[in-house]
């Protein structure tokens, strides 16, 4: 489970940060967690809320994740579409392949290639 080294990888930037503003608590971390960056999100969030626990400075933080919805490139007409994952699978979607899209919204062809998505970003941090 590699989530939880990089639970542990955001908690020791949040120290550090936490140190380097003379912060006696962090209160709250808002990350972005790619589409396709290949992190479990209830994984990533499960790691980070029992890691923080055994430290002071971010005992009772709060995590907000956000997943944005995933880019894709046409290799027909070059044309970027945001394609949200579909919501609801039937046991023989998930068999063929998952949630990914199936055309592109401008040509109708099948050829996507997913853009980016594959960061996990911090975006804010709240401190006292």
């Amino acid at each position: 489970m590699h989530e939880l080294s990089l639970a542990q990888s955001l908690l020791d930037q949040l120290l550090d940060l936490a140190r380097e503003h003379q912060a006696k608590r962090i209160t709250r971390v808002a990350v972005t967690i790619g589409p396709f960056s290949g992190i479990v999100r209830d994984s990533f969030e499960f790691g980070f809320n029992i890691l923080k626990e055994s430290m002071p400075q971010t005992k009772g933080a709060v995590l907000e994740v956000e997943t944005p919805d995933p880019v894709y490139v046409c290799l027909d007409c070059n044309r970027v579409s945001v394609i949200p994952f579909a919501q609801s699978q039937s046991p023989s979607e998930l068999a063929l392949g998952g949630a990914y899209p199936k055309k592109c919204p401008w040509c109708c062809l099948n050829r996507l290639s997913p853009k980016g998505g594959t960061e996990l970003i911090l975006n804010q941090v709240e401190m006292e």
